[in-house]
């Protein structure tokens, strides 16, 4: 393994490891010159010192977090340096004359110099201690069966060396150790980690420096050059690592402990283990045919290919239960994943919330159902007043009754599918049935429903409208869907709480209502709305205080839309807010001048949805502003349900309504009596006016006396709330009578007037001031 210098880095670490390197390729040169053995103690002296530094200075300027193992190698080198001194001044003698006794001094330092070399990848990490080690022994020994019978055989056995220099196979052996621990190192590495493929690198050329003074130098009674520079460039080596940046770096832990996974090691196992019996082979062939195989030619190679063969077949154990494990994991894992994706198929095709089937389960039931199916019936229910309960409650109750509305319906519903559509929205799916009895399911249905379901401590009602659809087999699901929704909004239109049977006229009634909504995009663009005005006459002297202002469509060409035709579509559009919008322009401007000349306020109609507009109260006061009209000049009529019902829409149209009467603007309260009357909404909520339905008004001819107690409790109800009156549909001078004596203040009619265009109700206003003699109001 190489090294390549790179140019010396800016900052104080680089410098460092600049320096060592320099240091460690200096002294390499000396190795081929010193012939002496106070040359040689001087040179190894210097090359251990320089480790000893590199380790003492990597330590400090690094901080690996666990430097036990460079410190355990720094004693390890600290002790080869002391017996480097110990021979240079206490033995003048050859090193071959003492070599038990420099085996006996560097052997000390092998077990350290082992142990640092082991832990130096472990970081206290518990079981890393066991990863790589039998890859590295089995390389290990199919190096040391090859070293044996390339180095030691030739040069120790068949020369009968090896009784007398028997002591120095000890450091080869420990080296041979070491090397071990050294591959072990380097399969742990991974390309960031150079200082611990520096140490594996040292270990190789130690090995080498021991195996040449084996092979030669012991028999030279002086170390070989070979030899020399491989203890030079070993402790160059480490010194290198020591100061390299990555000698702080913790290696990630490869799986289950092994390194089989590297790419790169794989040919060196393979080569190892087949090389080696191979080459066992050829040695003994060869020893026998020169007539020098003896015994321990056989006995060592035998033990160490044995040896090499029992750590093969451990490693394949683990392997195999490595593997087992890794299988295991998978066919959990598979497992998991195929509950995973039954669980995200579930989810979407069920409702999270009620466990119960979606869309696309219905969908695909009721394709079914459809072609060329049983046939049968399908239902769809929605819960009523569903949005008010979330609004009192909350949300959470909001779910919980959800949960126990669609309980229910599973119960009744046995042999058909129940699904959940959309936030309150359920579809029954009956299939196979007659239309009779998907009837009386749809009754047993409306009956359950009206049941109480306990929620949380609350009792509440979750009524449903529901719309039925009978299956026909010619329809497609998304038609049959349609019609089914076709069928609910008519329920629901009706009065909630009950069932409509699909016909073709509500398909044709909705097919004209979307008609109608395209038409009145195109009106509002073509300026077809014109706005009539009908007089509000005051009881006390018959003159016009007041006008009403009521929308008329004119397209062009055709006769006149009556109101009742599209003011509901418009709702449900949401096209009554730009609609809404300039009709209060309009009569606001036309408004200004009559009240300027006569005093004439004006009535404008708001709808419900027109209130739920974050902005409409500044949309009021910019054509107030816009027109010149004082807003005291200005009535704006609702109906009962937009104060009355709970939820941020009405407390968003209270606050609308409060603001706009601090401005001036009186609030009437349009058809009272035929909604939500109460006494806590006259007294606590903005409103100023009450207008008496037409519905309360005594009829033309008989005496009605019931008509004529609902009014006058009206009258009295507003007079002690101190709110004005305003009776509509007064058609008869007898009304006309009655409404003065009960002392209702304002009336409205065909007796006086029907709705006029604004020149009618121009002279109209004027001929009312005239006949009065004056202009002024009141």
């Amino acid at each position: 393994m190489g090294f390549e210098l790179a140019p010396p880095p800016a900052n104080r670490a680089g410098a460092f490891l600049w320096a060592g390197a320099v240091a460690a390729l200096l002294l390499v040169p000396f190795a081929f010159v010193v012939s002496t053995l106070g040359g040689l103690a001087a040179l190894m002296l210097g090359s251990a010192t320089l480790v000893m530094v590199a380790i003492a200075g990597g330590v400090r300027l690094h901080r690996p977090p666990f430097p036990r193992a460079w410190w355990l190698i720094f004693t390890s080198v600290g002790l080869a340096l002391a017996g480097n001194v110990i021979f240079s001044t206490l033995v003048p003698t050859s090193i071959a004359q003492n070599g038990a006794a420099i085996n006996l001094i560097y052997g000390i330092t092998y077990p350290i110099l082992c142990a640092g070399v082991a832990l130096l990848p472990n970081h206290g990490r518990p079981g890393i201690a066991r990863a790589g080690a039998m890859e590295s022994a089995i390389i290990a020994s199919c190096v040391a069966v090859i070293w044996w019978m390339v180095f030691v055989d030739p040069t120790l056995i068949d020369s009968d060396d090896i009784r007398t220099h028997a002591s120095l196979l000890v450091e080869p052996f420990l080296d041979l150790i070491l090397l071990g621990l050294g591959i072990r190192l380097w399969l742990l590495s991974d390309p960031g980690s150079l200082s611990y493929r520096l140490v594996a690198a040292s270990c190789v050329a130690r090995l080498t420096a021991d195996t040449a003074y084996l092979t030669v130098g012991s028999n030279m009674g002086y170390p070989t050059r070979v030899s020399i520079a491989g203890w030079v460039v070993c402790n160059g080596l480490l010194a290198v690592a020591a100061l390299h940046p990555s000698m702080r770096r913790t290696v990630p832990l490869p799986p289950d402990g092994s390194t089989a996974d590297r790419r790169d090691a794989t040919p060196i196992y393979v080569g190892a283990v087949v090389a080696t019996p191979v080459l066992t082979g050829g040695f003994l062939l060869h020893e026998g045919l020169a007539d020098t195989l003896n015994t321990l030619d056989v006995v060592v190679p035998m033990i160490a290919t044995a040896v090499t063969s029992a750590l093969v077949v451990v490693r394949m154990r683990q392997l195999n239960r490595t593997a087992a494990r890794r299988a295991a994991d998978l066919e959990e894992a598979l497992r998991s994943e195929a509950e995973l994706q039954q669980e995200l198929l579930f989810r979407a095709s069920h409702d999270v919330l009620t466990g119960l089937p979606g869309r696309t389960v219905l969908h695909d039931r009721l394709t079914a159902c459809l072609d060329p199916g049983p046939g049968g019936a399908l239902l769809l229910l929605d819960i009523d007043d569903f949005k008010e309960v979330n609004d009192r409650f909350g949300q959470t109750v909001g779910d919980d009754l959800l949960v126990e509305a669609a309980a229910r319906l599973r119960d009744l519903i046995v042999d058909g599918l129940v699904a959940r559509l959309h936030s309150d929205e359920f579809a029954v799916l009956l299939e196979g049935v007659p239309l009779t009895d998907a009837w009386a399911t749809s009754e047993r249905v409306l009956t359950a429903m009206r049941r109480p379901l306990a929620v949380q401590g609350h009792e509440l009602f979750a009524t449903v409208s529901i719309g039925l659809r009978d299956l026909e087999g010619d329809l497609p699901a998304a038609d049959v869907v349609r019609d089914a929704y076709l069928a609910l909004h008519a329920a629901k239109e009706a009065g909630r709480n009950q069932m409509v049977l699909f016909d073709q006229q509500l398909r044709e009634k909705r097919r004209e209502a979307a008609r109608t909504v395209e038409r009145l995009r195109e009106a509002i663009t073509r300026d077809e709305f014109l706005v009539f005005y009908q007089p509000l006459i005051r009881l006390a002297d018959e003159r016009i205080t007041g006008v009403e202002a009521l929308i008329r469509w004119q397209p062009a060409g055709e006769s006149m839309v009556p109101p009742d035709r599209f003011i509901g579509i418009a709702e449900d559009s949401g096209l009554i807010v730009p609609i809404g919008a300039w009709v209060l322009r309009e009569s606001c401007r036309v408004a200004a001048g009559w009240h300027r000349r006569h005093g004439t306020l004006v009535s404008v109609n708001v709808s419900p949805r027109q209130l739920r507009e974050p902005d409409f109260g500044m949309m009021v006061l910019d054509a107030l502003k816009t027109s010149g009209l004082p807003p005291e000049a200005l009535i704006l009529e609702i109906t009962e349900g937009v104060l009355v019902n709970s939820g941020k829409v009405t407390e968003q149209a209270i606050s609308h309504l409060s603001m706009l009467r601090t401005h001036g603007v009186r609030v009437a309260i349009d058809d009272f009596g035929t909604g939500y009357s109460s006494l806590a909404y006259l007294r606590d909520l903005p409103i100023d006016h009450l207008k008496i339905d037409r519905a309360f008004m005594p009829a033309p001819g008989a005496p009605d006396p019931a008509a004529l107690t609902l009014v006058k409790a009206i009258i009295e109800l507003a007079a002690g709330l101190n709110l004005g009156t305003i009776a509509e549909g007064v058609e008869t001078a007898e009304q006309v009578a009655l409404l003065r004596e009960l002392g209702c203040q304002r009336v409205q009619g065909f007796f006086f007037s029907r709705p006029v265009p604004e020149p009618d109700a121009a002279r109209l206003i004027l001929e009312s001031a005239t006949a009065a003699g004056t202009g002024a109001n009141r």
